[in-house]
C-alpha cells in the first residue's frame, strides 16, 4: 500500500504579545495613541460635561487650547519625530526618553484641568519642555546628518511651543485679545508644518499606491507656499493683518492649485488617498476664508468669527490626521495598505462632523443639535481608530521576533 502522506495546514498565526520596548520605538506609537485619545475625550467633555469643566484658563480658552496644542500638534510631534527617523536613518527618540516625552504631554493634559494656579503653572512647565523635547530631538538627528532638506522643521516644531508659552502667558494674565491673536499664530504655524509636510507625502503615497500614476511634486511651488507662509507668521506677529491677510491668502490659492495638478479624480477609489487630498484641500480653502475674514472681504454667510478656525482646524487638520494616523501607522508597523470598513467607516465620520461643526456655527433652533451630532461623530471616529489601531502600535511589527 502506497504510503499517504498527511499535510497539516498551519493555523492562524497568533500575535505578538504586547511589548514595552516596540511602543517606545518610535514616536508615532504613544503619541498616536495619545493625541487621538485626548481628541475623544476633551471634546466629550467639552460638548457633554461642560459643567465640570472649571480650569484656571477658562473653558474655552482650554478647549481652544486642547484642540490647537493638545491634539493636532501631538500628532504633528508624533509624525515629525518618525519620519525624521526615515529621513535620516537614526532615530531621534525612542525607550526612556520617548517615556519621557509622553509622560510630560500627559502631566499637562491633567494638571490643566484644575482651577490651582499652581497646577497651571506646573501643566504649561510640562508642556514646554515636551515641546522643548521634540525640538531637541529633531534637531539632533537632522543636523548630525546635515539633512537640509528639513533644516526648518524642528524650528517650525520650536515655534508651536513658542506660541503655546505665549497663549498660556495670555491666558494667565485674562487677556482674551492676545490670547487669540497668539492661538491664530500657533494656528498658522502649524498650517506651515502640515503643508510643507503634506505636500511632500501626498503625490508619493498616491504614486507608491497607483504605479501607473505620475505626479508633479512642485517643489518650487512649495517653496513659495513655504516663504508666504512664513510670512504670514512674521507679520502676523507684528500686528499687520492685511499683510498677514494676502500671505493666507496666497498660500491657501497654491495649496488648491497643488491639489488640482496631483489628478484628484485618479484617487476617488482609494480612500487612503482621497481622504489626504480632501483635507489638504480644506486647509488650503480655510486659509483663503482666513485671509479674506482679514480683509473684512468675506460675504455675510462666511463672515462667522469661528470659522475660518474651525475649517482650518477640523477640515484641514482633522481630515489629514486621521488621514495620515491611518497610512503611516500601517507603513511604519509593516502592515498591508489595505483598509477594513472601520476605517474607512472613520473617514465618513470625520466628514461628518465637519459638516455638521460649520453648520452649527450658524444661530437657529438646530444648532445646539448640531454640535451635539458632531461630537458623536467625532468621538465615534477616534473610538473606531483606537480600538482597530492600539493592537497594532503596542505590539512588534510582524517581522519582527518575539
Amino acid at each position: 500500500m502506497a504510503n499517504v502522506m498527511f499535510i497539516q495546514e498551519p493555523g492562524k498565526q497568533k500575535p505578538a504579545k504586547p511589548s514595552l520596548s516596540s511602543f517606545l520605538e518610535l514616536g508615532f506609537r504613544p503619541l498616536y495613541i495619545a493625541g487621538t485619545a485626548w481628541a475623544l475625550i476633551s471634546v466629550a467633555l467639552w460638548v457633554f460635561a461642560a459643567q465640570w469643566l472649571n480650569m484656571h484658563m477658562g473653558a474655552l480658552a482650554w478647549h481652544a487650547h486642547e484642540m490647537l496644542w493638545g491634539f493636532i500638534a501631538t500628532i504633528a510631534m508624533g509624525f515629525l519625530l518618525t519620519a525624521s527617523a526615515t529621513w535620516t536613518g537614526v532615530n531621534p527618540i525612542k525607550g526612556s526618553p520617548l517615556a519621557a516625552l509622553t509622560l510630560l504631554w500627559v502631566s499637562a493634559r491633567i494638571l490643566y484641568l484644575f482651577n490651582a494656579p499652581i497646577l497651571f503653572l506646573l501643566a504649561g512647565i510640562a508642556e514646554t519642555l515636551f515641546f522643548l523635547m521634540a525640538f531637541v530631538a529633531l534637531w539632533r538627528v537632522i543636523s548630525r546628518t546635515q539633512n537640509r532638506r528639513n533644516f526648518g522643521l524642528p524650528w517650525l516644531a520650536l515655534g508651536l511651543g513658542v506660541a503655546n508659552m505665549l497663549y498660556l502667558y495670555a491666558a494667565w494674565h485674562q487677556d482674551y485679545i492676545a490670547l487669540m491673536h497668539y492661538f491664530n499664530i500657533g494656528l498658522i504655524d502649524m498650517a506651515v508644518i502640515a503643508l510643507l509636510v503634506a505636500r511632500r507625502v501626498i503625490p508619493f503615497f498616491a504614486m507608491r499606491a497607483i504605479p501607473t500614476l505620475s505626479l508633479p511634486m512642485l517643489t518650487g511651488l512649495g517653496q513659495v507656499q513655504l516663504g508666504l507662509g512664513l510670512l504670514a507668521i512674521a507679520t502676523g506677529l507684528v500686528n499687520l493683518p492685511r499683510l498677514a491677510a494676502i500671505m493666507l491668502a496666497a498660500t491657501g490659492l497654491i495649496s488648491l492649485y497643488q491639489v488640482i495638478r496631483w489628478k484628484p479624480g485618479s484617487v476617488l477609489g482609494k480612500p487612503i488617498l482621497w481622504v489626504l487630498y480632501l483635507g489638504y484641500a480644506f486647509l488650503g480653502f480655510g486659509l483663503i476664508i482666513a485671509g479674506l475674514w482679514l480683509m473684512g472681504w468675506t460675504p455675510a454667510v462666511l463672515s462667522r468669527t469661528a470659522l475660518p478656525a474651525h475649517i482650518i482646524g477640523m477640515g484641514g487638520f482633522a481630515v489629514l490626521i486621521i488621514g495620515m494616523v491611518t497610512r503611516t501607522a500601517l507603513g511604519h508597523l509593516g502592515r498591508p495598505l489595505k483598509l477594513d470598513r472601520s476605517i474607512v467607516a472613520s473617514y465618513w465620520l470625520m466628514l461628518l462632523a465637519v459638516i455638521l461643526r460649520v453648520a452649527a456655527l450658524w444661530p437657529g433652533p438646530l444648532a445646539s443639535a448640531l454640535i451635539h451630532a458632531a461630537a458623536v461623530c467625532w468621538i465615534a471616529c477616534f473610538g473606531l481608530y483606537l480600538w482597530r489601531f492600539i493592537p497594532m502600535l503596542i505590539r512588534p511589527r510582524p517581522n519582527t521576533p518575539h
